[in-house]
């Protein structure tokens, strides 16, 4: 669904790049429900147990060698200087007013930098986690795998897509990012309420594939931030390449 076969499709219905820098304008600094698209359906609710209590957190599929990584908060799943990763969670991408449309999978490994266990440091506020396969089959051959990017500068226009605790349906808004500091980024976007850490920041839309890279999550200063309307995020830096490295196995 990804790549292939759909991009004359994707060319037809009008997913030029052009329109899509058109509808990123309108919208810009707007959110809005987020549709059941292709992009966003790698976008899911992070629940304690199973789908039947409250989501808490979002996580997104990220491209990797075994296919089965998402990248989220560290404050979503590893408490600091405990250094206690949460157990017993699960990612429902695409989640959708109760419905699971691409299943339920559970979180296994969790991989966060030994600063963020010891001391919660706010410049690596990034988990990836591996997540079992289902029928047989591993979460990016079902959904496909945004790209994960390091070093992409702190001036980048993004889509951030995320599920309020408060909500059943996930929000998004298209925005540009800005320097909060060195090690940090900041975006301006109304009703990124509690449950939306760990949204991931995407950049490089392609309209023929509907993948994009991921160069933020909601996390970092104030872990995403103590207002609705502004949100930070980490610096995805040589550090969070590392974590994405060691989680993947990839060189």
């Amino acid at each position: 669904m990804s790549s292939g076969s759909s991009a004359p499709a994707a060319a037809a219905h009008g997913w030029s790049r052009e329109r899509l820098r058109a509808a990123v304008d309108r919208h810009r600094g707007t959110t809005r429900t987020a549709g059941p698209t292709a992009l966003d359906s790698r976008v899911g609710a992070v629940f304690a147990h199973g789908t039947d209590g409250d989501h808490f957190c979002t996580a997104s599929v990220v491209d990797s060698p075994g296919r089965n990584l998402v990248v989220t908060a560290a404050h979503c799943l590893v408490e600091p200087r405990l250094g206690r990763t949460r157990s017993d969670l699960v990612f429902a991408p695409g989640y959708r007013d109760g419905d699971t449309p691409s299943g339920v999978w559970p979180l296994d490994a969790v991989t966060v930098d030994p600063s963020w266990r010891r001391s919660g440091n706010q410049d690596l506020d990034v988990a990836f986690a591996t997540v079992r396969p289902q029928d047989g089959r591993q979460v990016q051959e079902v959904l496909g795998g945004n790209r994960l990017g390091t070093d992409r500068g702190h001036r980048l226009e993004v889509k951030v897509t995320g599920y309020p605790s408060s909500a059943d349906r996930p929000i998004t808004c298209s925005t540009t990012t800005t320097e909060q500091s060195p090690t940090q980024l900041r975006i301006d976007c109304p009703g990124y309420t509690g449950g939306t850490s760990g949204s991931p920041w995407v950049t490089d839309l392609d309209p023929r594939t509907r993948t994009g890279t991921v160069v933020g999550v909601i996390g970092g200063y104030q872990e995403g931030g103590d207002t609705a309307d502004t949100s930070y995020s980490s610096y995805f830096g040589e550090q969070v390449r590392a974590l994405y490295q060691q989680a993947s196995g990839s060189p």
